[in-house]
């Protein structure tokens, strides 16, 4: 593995790389990138290369518009797609300021910091993502389209599932750059599909969720098609979710094995720490009106409850042994900034843990179906994204993972997005412009 300056720069020759992306997030999870040429890559590792960070949604106002963009080495990875000879590599950056400090917008140095707090206390977590999306034909402009590009269903082949072939290519793409799918299929709407990759550390897993995102849409525009990571492409047909599987490690020891009875005290409190804050959080998670489209319907989910196993739960346990324990938060969505999300869990868990919450007790009923008797009992997710973004600025919990410049920023400008998403006379039409479309 390269993790060194010395190594990049030696691979950088010895492999025909003649075309260099620095890559980054804005505070919403959307991916830019810089290109340099290879002479370009030792300034950039010792004085950054500079952008205009006024430009980029949610950072900074004119006046104070330079930023510099450090490569992180360890996040070398060529780019299987484009040309073999003359290679494009890309890393992930930091973003600094011109005196060298770290940026307040830099969503990556959060999920770190959470990261080190928690190596501090002793733990550390492994996230798994599920990403769900979906497949559209295009039309003979190379526009999109909402026609799905089959009719499949849950785990059918083909001919009914005619997606197998992209995610096989989307599957080797992701080998090659160094991430590790695990499973594959189709899922329940026409065209839709999910590909899950490997456990990782939180910030190589929100960096894989990244680069998935570019891989899918990339392979699927190569092969005519149009890739779509909206919560709610199809109003009557599933929606895209972003499972969020994570375990928790202490001194090497997965808290969420069943029968130890020394961790289970640490994995429920926190668990009950992440149904306390969800509400709070859910902006973040759920970040655009059409994801409250999703919510309550076609296994998504609408009250704030866990159990064992039951995929109508906010959270669940599923059945695994060992090392494979864990619990999947099912509420969030793929148009999420991962690092925002996952700083944001775990470090909800974390209040869980120090304050030493307690667990309610488990729903083990369908509830979509259940009766009122016991789904009025429950506390309910925001039903849309005002109600979110309200609870969200008034959240000291928020503010104590995430900085006054962050937030600030973030629910402003979701705010202004959200009125003229309100404001708008044709909501389907402004759906289809600015989110799917773009996302």
């Amino acid at each position: 593995m390269i993790t060194t300056v010395d190594e990049v720069l030696e691979f950088v020759r010895d492999n025909d790389v003649k075309f260099i992306r620095l890559t980054f997030c804005d505070l919403f999870g959307r991916q830019k990138n810089i290109s340099i040429m290879p002479d370009e890559l030792p300034r950039a590792f010792e004085h950054g290369i500079p952008f205009d960070a006024h430009a980029v949604s949610g950072f900074t106002d004119i006046t104070k518009s330079d930023l510099l963009l450090i490569p992180d080495p360890s996040t070398l990875s060529v780019l299987p797609w484009r040309p073999q000879q003359g290679r494009v590599v890309r890393f992930y950056c930091s973003i600094r300021n011109p005196d060298g400090s770290v940026f307040w917008g830099d969503t990556r140095e959060i999920l770190k910091s959470v990261v080190n707090r928690t190596a501090q206390k002793g733990y550390s977590c492994m996230i798994g993502a599920e990403c769900e999306f979906y497949l559209f034909l295009t039309d003979e402009n190379g526009e999109p389209t909402t026609r799905p590009f089959d009719n499949g269903g849950y785990l059918d082949v083909y001919p009914l599932d005619k997606g197998e072939n992209i995610r096989r290519e989307i599957c080797i793409c992701l080998e090659e750059m160094g991430i590790r799918p695990e499973t594959s299929h189709h899922e329940r709407g026409p065209g839709q599909n999910e590909i899950d990759f490997k456990f990782s550390d939180a910030v190589n897993s929100a960096d894989n969720l990244i680069t998935f995102k570019q891989v899918v849409k990339s392979i699927a525009a190569r092969n005519g098609l149009f890739a779509s990571f909206a919560p709610k492409p199809l109003p009557d047909k599933s929606g895209s979710g972003l499972h969020i599987n994570l375990s928790l490690m202490q001194n090497g020891h997965n808290v969420f094995r069943l029968g130890e009875k020394d961790s289970s005290k640490t994995a429920e409190s926190f668990v009950a720490g992440i149904l306390e804050k969800i509400t709070e959080i859910t902006a973040f998670l759920n970040p655009v009106p059409n994801s409250y489209e999703r919510l309550g319907v076609c296994e998504a989910p609408k009250y704030v409850s866990w159990s064992h196993s039951n995929r109508s739960q906010l959270i669940r346990i599923p059945a695994a042994n060992d090392e494979r324990m864990r619990m999947e938060l099912r509420s969030p969505d793929p148009v999420t900034n991962p690092y925002l999300a996952f700083a944001l869990v775990i470090g909800a868990g974390f209040y869980g843990i120090e304050n030493d919450l307690t667990l309610p007790e488990s729903i083990n009923v369908d509830l979509y179906t259940a009766d009122d008797s016991i789904t009025n009992t429950l506390p309910r997710l925001p039903e849309n994204l005002g109600k979110s973004l309200r609870l969200a600025r008034k959240s000291d919990f928020i503010k104590s993972v995430l900085n006054e410049q962050v937030i600030e920023s973030y629910i402003s400008y979701k705010t202004i997005e959200l009125q003229s998403f309100s404001r708008s006379a044709d909501k389907n039409g402004y759906f289809m412009d600015n989110y799917f479309k773009v996302i």
